[in-house]
């Protein structure tokens, strides 16, 4: 039987472009599917902030941070916490990454083009000790041009590989099964969904125009995670994060359905870490939403008061920007799906940014005038629109109209004045002297000492009930699914493994996987962004996009040296 190519990608996001931009380079033939429109290419990337975790990089030179490759392993293990014989592959991949953050990352991305905005951002800070969780330093860079900026070069490559004849692209290609022969993974089959001409990101189609089968030497699943199936993130919910969410917000459009991986596992692939996930704690109503449920998250500074759904600060180090999962954990044991933040006029004008590529127009259209204009009087733009018609979002002159409005808003009467203006009067008194006992007044004041934050990401200390900081404002903050941190067990060719077989002997975190399967490849989410969880229970943010473009790389070189 004939070959239709010598590689098929299935899904056409950042890992499967970087996947097939490398087989393209390689001289392989090469079939991109996607069960989405052509207007949807570039996936998730696509709507993402383009945040990319780098490790002395020239950007954290140029603002006197000190990083190193041993500093980032010793976040990254602090963070990741490997601790299961599964771990022995993505602790490898981790391994691997971090070299490669280290070290070609940033030329890679500049020689086809990628800039990078010259304010390093200091994501998940931590506040436990050195050898925990958190980025010791700023490492969050930003793609000039957002997450569209970061798609447009692999998409330039893939084009360039179609007009060459190498790639065909097949959209509105449904994969439903994956067989071998002899042995070997090498036929696809599926149906053809009817043409769409939806908006990028909105809802498809799923009316059934045909059928699909090709085959090909090798196949790479790139298909991304589960965050778009609120069932199935519930199913895997851990334990240790307390009860599901009753209710959450999507980051994700709904075809992030993690359908792929079953099929996958189907076909003999083995599935770990199902339990490791990443969902942002700080998710607001989208007031102009793309897909069902679509939520946004607030990139906030570390001055906000975060309280529970009953007016109580969250303890420490819970504050913006600090602990993603630490929080989750914290909140879905107190018995409410949501949580608070209040703050002032001052501190939303200078540390609220919104997530996403959509929500940052000067960024994603690369204007220095629009980014420049951040430091005029005012919200953001963005923010303001949230402001006027977001649902969350509760603007008051006096705390006790904040109150009563915060309580309507959930339809109990939770939090209450006397209470909530105690903790407020608190740490206002902490801020009236350079002394204090209140590590978020310390937090706050430690993160001005970097010159990215004062800048453009904290706020001066000041009152937060005074007048002349406000109006009041309170924002009510959802649960909202993200990220699949487990996925397909990979080794470090990107190859799917098997269950069974004999424990690696050559590490302590042994893995009872099976071999390589042949034929068959995965990089992305759908691989846990390698090796099937290479974050461990958490990630140092800015790891995403990169895992997919190295795990992409990866898997498109290695499956371009097994095809003859």
């Amino acid at each position: 039987m004939a070959y239709d190519a010598d590689v098929i990608v299935i899904g056409a996001g950042l890992a499967g472009l970087a996947a097939t931009a490398e087989l393209v380079d390689a001289g392989r033939k090469v079939i991109l599917l996607d069960q989405e429109p052509e207007q949807s290419l570039g996936g998730q990337a696509h709507w993402s902030f383009g945040g990319l975790f780098l490790v002395n990089s020239p950007e954290q030179r140029r603002l006197r941070i000190r990083d190193s490759h041993e500093l980032a392993w010793q976040d990254w293990l602090g963070t990741a916490g490997f601790d299961r014989p599964e771990d022995h592959w993505p602790r490898k991949w981790a391994e691997a990454y971090v070299d490669f953050a280290a070290g070609e990352k940033r030329s890679w991305l500049h020689r086809q083009g990628v800039r990078l905005f010259p304010v390093v951002g200091w994501a998940e800070r931590g506040g436990y000790d050195a050898t925990g969780h958190g980025n010791s330093v700023p490492r969050f860079h930003i793609t000039w041009g957002t997450g569209p900026g970061l798609v447009a070069p692999f998409e330039r490559r893939v084009r360039a590989g179609a007009a060459r004849g190498l790639v065909e692209l097949r959209f509105r290609h449904r994969v439903t099964g994956l067989s071998r022969s002899a042995g070997s993974v090498d036929t696809v089959s599926g149906e053809v969904l009817e043409p769409s001409d939806v908006e990028r990101g909105r809802p498809s189609s799923r009316e059934v125009a045909g059928a699909f089968e090709f085959r090909a030497q090798a196949v790479i699943v790139t298909s991304g995670g589960i965050g778009g199936n609120h069932e199935l993130v519930r199913a895997n919910w851990p334990e240790r994060l307390g009860t599901p969410p009753r209710r959450m917000l999507s980051g994700v459009p709904a075809h992030v359905d993690g359908k792929m991986l079953g099929i996958a596992e189907a076909a003999g692939g083995r599935i770990i870490n199902r339990d490791r996930m990443w969902h942002y704690t700080e998710g607001i109503d989208n007031w102009n939403p793309i897909w069902p449920l679509h939520g946004i998250r607030i990139l906030s500074g570390p001055s906000p008061l975060w309280l529970d759904a009953r007016g109580k600060r969250l303890p420490v180090p819970l504050f913006p920007g600090f602990d993603t999962l630490g929080t989750l954990e914290h909140i879905m044991r107190t018995g409410h799906d949501h949580t608070w933040f209040v703050l002032t006029q001052k501190i939303i004008e200078k540390e609220f940014t919104l997530s996403g590529s959509e929500q940052n127009p000067d960024l994603t259209g690369k204007s220095i005038r629009d980014v420049l204009g951040r430091a005029r009087a005012g919200a953001p733009g963005p923010v303001q629109a949230f402001m006027d018609h977001g649902a969350d979002f509760i603007v008051e002159r006096s705390l006790t109209d904040l109150v009563r409005r915060m309580n309507e808003l959930t339809g109990e009467p939770l939090i209450a004045e006397d209470a909530l203006r105690g903790e407020i009067v608190a740490r206002d008194r902490e801020i009236a002297h350079p002394f204090t006992k209140d590590l978020q007044v310390t937090a706050i004041r430690g993160a001005r000492k970097y010159l990215g934050d004062r800048l453009i990401r904290t706020a001066a200390p000041h009152r937060i009930l005074d007048p002349k900081a406000g109006p009041l404002i309170a924002v009510r903050l959802n649960i909202l699914t993200r990220k699949t941190l487990g996925g397909l067990e990979t080794d470090l060719s990107s190859r799917v493994l098997a269950d069974g077989g004999a424990p690696s002997p050559s590490s302590r975190l042994r893995s009872s996987r099976g071999g390589p399967i042949p034929g068959l490849y995965a990089a992305g989410e759908a691989a846990g962004f390698g090796g099937g969880g290479v974050h461990g229970y958490r990630s140092l943010e800015g790891t995403f996009l990169g895992g997919c473009l190295f795990s992409g790389r990866m898997a498109g070189r290695a499956a371009a040296r097994a095809v003859s």
